[in-house]
């Protein structure tokens, strides 16, 4: 039973051994010191989101509308059907709507203003 249990860790160990192994080699070729990379790779700041799906429906059972966001700029797609389509793209930020000032109507009878016990046929 120990026999077992000590060359399950000792398998575990090597294999934890050989993933630093990889990461140091692979930080060494790409900036030239392995624990920059390293660190960098674990630790680092997250590289900012370029795509991002806003919404997306199904239209019928193959097909979907995808709205895509990329830089700011929106495109929505049409997949799942024999090819998919661009349906409309460079879809900017949505204009905020300006209240349009619209006058009144004018007035349509004008009466005097009346005084306190004044009865409204009086004058």
């Amino acid at each position: 039973m120990w026999d077992i249990l000590s060359w399950l860790f000792f398998l575990i160990f090597i294999a934890a051994l050989l993933v630093v192994g990889g990461l140091l080699v692979r930080g060494y070729l790409t900036t030239g010191s392995p624990t920059s990379a390293l660190t960098g790779a674990l630790f680092g700041p997250k590289p900012e989101r370029r795509l991002d799906v806003v919404d997306q429906t199904n239209v019928d059972g193959r097909r979907r509308l995808v709205l895509i966001r990329r830089d700011d700029v929106e495109h929505l797609i049409m997949t799942g059907g024999p090819v998919d389509v661009v349906i409309e793209t460079n879809i900017g930020q949505p204009r905020p709507r300006t209240a349009d000032v619209v006058d009144g109507p004018g007035v349509v009878y004008a009466r005097p203003a009346r005084t306190l016990g004044q009865a409204v046929g009086d004058k």
